[in-house]
């Protein structure tokens, strides 16, 4: 990928809001050009997906959010694929990743409560057969989210006293 589409990407991933006749501006080039890299990189697949960080807190949405660890038994010519795209395929999942470490695959997902969250473990992860364990992590709070930083209702940082 050329540096050009390294630069729009870094602007859109800054703000995905953002203008291609301001990207066009800050990179000094034709609004044209612009249109063309990002009709190219959005048909490509490098561009899947515009989107918003949204503070829930202050948003006052009530949902539960967990990061689910699942430890499964790869499958013979396909690894981990299979069963991360059956996985992926609810429509409480968020993210799935595959890491290294103690278990496969990291699966956030998202409920309106605690029991929704129970509930899609052990009435969907646990019933797949190649699924050997599963740890449940409640988020409880946010401070960082895809490098924004989420703060207080005052929208403030903690004071410290001396």
């Amino acid at each position: 990928m050329d540096k050009f589409k390294k630069d729009i990407l870094s602007l859109v991933t800054e703000d995905s809001r953002i203008s291609h006749a301001s990207m066009a501006a800050m990179l000094g080039v034709d609004v044209s050009a612009v249109d063309k890299a990002v009709a190219e990189l959005e048909a490509d697949g490098v561009i899947v997906k515009y989107t918003a960080i949204i503070n829930e807190d202050l948003a006052e949405e009530e949902k539960v959010e967990a990061l689910i660890e699942v430890k499964v038994t790869p499958q013979r010519g396909h690894g981990f694929d299979t069963i991360a795209e059956e996985i992926s395929a609810h429509p409480e999942v968020k993210n799935l990743y595959l890491m290294s470490g103690a278990y496969d695959l990291a699966v956030i997902v998202e409920s309106a409560s605690l029991r929704g969250v129970s509930r899609f473990v052990s009435e969907c992860i646990s019933t797949y057969d190649t699924v050997i364990s599963t740890a449940t992590h409640f988020i409880l709070k946010k401070y960082k989210v895809e490098g924004a930083l989420m703060q207080d209702e005052e929208g403030g940082r903690l004071s410290i006293q001396p």
